[in-house]
C-alpha cells in the first residue's frame, strides 16, 4: 500500500472504490500520477472533462477570471452566468436557466418546479415516471428517482410518487401514463450508470407525444450526455424532440463543479424570489469555464472534430469484436460514450480494468461488467489505437485463461 493510500484510508470516508494510482498532474487526454506514469484518460472525471485536461481556451479563461473574482452572492448580476446562460439557452430551447453545483442539485431543482407546476389548478396530476436502473443522484430527493438498490437502498425517501418502467417498452410507458396520471416523464436519453443502454429513437419519439398528449411535462437528463458527448450539443437533439426540461452538468463545467436545468418558457417563470437558490452556484469561475467550452464547442469546430474523433474510435471498436466475440457482446451507446457489453464475470470485469491500469488506460466498469469509455471529444486516433491494442491483448489473454 501506498502512502497516498494510507493516509486516504485514514483521513476520507470510504464511499469510493479508489484505484491504486495518486494524480500529481493532467495534459491534453492524459493524467500522469507522483512517480510520473501516464495513463491514457477515458474515464474523463466521469464525463467532466470533454476537451481533455488542460485545454488552452479553459486555460485562458481560468487566467482571466481568476484575476478578476471568484465569487460574488446571487444578490448581484454575474456576466459569466448571463452570458453561459445565453449560450445554452440558444443552442436547445427558448427557456431560462437556473444553475446548480452538481447533477444531484439540478435534479433537486427540478424536482421543486415539477411540484410548483403540479400544484396548479385544475391539473390533478403528481409524480414522475422513470426508466429501470436509471441514475439521476444521490441525494435524498434524486435516490428517489434513481432505480438503482445499490444506491437508494433504505434511505429515507420523500414521499414523491415514483413509477418505474423498463426502457424502451412504449406499452408499459403508455400503461403507467393513463393509469397513475403522472406529472412528469424523466429520462436519460443514454442510461450511464444503468450500463449505457440507449433509448431508442422510436422510444423517445413516443415519450414526446405521450408527455403532450396527457398534459405531462418531459424531462430529460442530459447530466452525461449533454455538452457534446453523444454528437449534438444534447442528445435529444438527434432525434427531434422537445423537451420542457433539459438536466445538464459534467461537461458544462469545464472542470469545476457547474450544473443546471434548463426550463423552457411553459415552466420557467414558476420559480419565485425565495422558492430556490444556492450560495456557490454559478461560481463565476465555472460560468467562465463553461463559456469557453461551449464556444470551443460551438465556434471553433471542437464538436464536429468530436464526432469524427467518435467515428474512429466506433470504427476500431466494430473491429475489435469481431476479433474478440466471445468475449465483446453489443458495443452500446453514441458518440464518445460507450458501453461494451462483456462476457465476463464482474471478478474478470474488475481484473480487465486492473490490467488496462497498468497498460496505463484508465476505463470504468458500469453494472458489473460493461465497460463505461467516456472519453473526451478530442481523443486522437493514435490514442485510440493504443487504447485497443491494450484492450485486444487484455482480451487474448483472457481468452487463453491468463489473468
Amino acid at each position: 500500500m501506498s502512502d497516498w493510500q494510507a493516509l486516504d484510508q485514514q483521513y476520507l470516508m470510504s464511499t469510493y472504490h479508489r484505484l491504486p494510482i495518486a494524480i500529481e498532474r493532467a495534459e491534453g487526454n492524459h493524467l500522469y500520477d507522483t512517480g510520473g506514469r501516464s495513463y491514457l484518460d477515458l474515464f474523463t472525471g466521469l464525463a467532466v472533462n470533454i476537451l481533455g485536461h488542460s485545454h488552452p481556451a479553459v486555460m485562458q479563461a481560468l487566467r482571466q477570471q481568476g484575476e478578476r473574482y471568484l465569487h460574488v452572492s446571487n444578490k448581484f448580476l454575474n456576466p459569466p452566468a448571463i452570458q453561459l446562460a445565453r449560450r445554452l439557452v440558444e443552442s436547445s430551447i427558448p427557456g431560462k436557466v437556473f444553475f446548480t453545483n452538481s447533477g444531484a442539485e439540478a435534479t433537486e431543482t427540478a424536482v421543486k418546479l415539477v411540484h410548483k407546476w403540479s400544484r396548479e389548478p385544475d391539473r390533478a396530476r403528481q409524480g414522475f415516471v422513470v426508466m429501470e436502473k436509471s441514475f439521476h443522484g444521490r441525494t435524498l430527493g434524486a435516490i428517489r428517482l434513481t432505480r438503482q438498490p445499490g444506491v437508494y437502498q433504505d434511505f429515507p425517501q420523500p414521499a414523491i410518487p415514483v413509477f418505474e418502467v423498463p426502457p424502451n417498452d412504449i406499452d408499459a410507458l403508455k400503461t403507467v401514463c393513463e393509469r397513475e396520471r403522472p406529472a412528469a416523464i424523466l429520462a436519460e436519453p443514454i442510461l450511464g450508470s444503468g450500463g449505457v443502454q440507449p433509448l431508442e429513437k422510436d422510444y423517445l419519439k413516443a415519450m414526446a407525444v405521450i408527455a403532450r398528449e396527457r398534459g405531462m411535462l418531459l424531462l430529460l437528463d442530459e447530466i452525461q450526455t449533454g455538452i457534446g458527448r453523444t454528437g449534438t450539443f444534447f442528445a435529444h437533439q438527434a432525434y427531434g424532440i422537445t423537451p420542457d426540461l433539459i438536466l445538464f452538468a459534467k461537461g458544462v463545467g469545464g472542470g469545476l463543479p457547474l450544473g443546471g436545468i434548463l426550463a423552457s418558457d411553459r415552466i420557467a417563470s414558476l420559480f419565485r424570489p425565495g422558492d430556490h437558490g444556492t450560495t456557490f452556484a454559478p461560481s463565476p469561475l465555472s460560468a467562465a469555464l463553461g463559456l469557453a467550452v461551449v464556444e470551443e464547442l460551438l465556434d471553433r469546430g471542437g464538436l464536429e472534430q468530436g464526432r469524427k474523433n467518435a467515428a474512429y474510435l466506433w470504427e476500431a471498436l466494430s473491429s475489435l469484436r469481431e476479433k474478440h466475440p466471445d468475449v465483446i457482446g453489443t458495443i452500446r451507446g453514441k458518440g464518445m460514450m460507450i458501453g461494451l457489453d462483456t462476457r465476463l464475470s464482474p471478478e474478470e470485469a474488475l481484473r480487465l480494468q486492473r490490467g488496462l491500469l497498468e497498460d496505463g488506460v484508465l476505463v470504468d466498469i458500469a453494472q458489473q461488467r460493461v465497460i463505461r469509455l467516456l472519453p473526451p471529444l478530442t481523443l486522437k486516433p493514435e490514442e485510440t489505437d493504443f487504447f485497443v491494442d491494450r484492450l485486444s491483448t487484455r482480451l487474448s489473454r483472457i481468452g487463453e485463461g491468463i489473468s
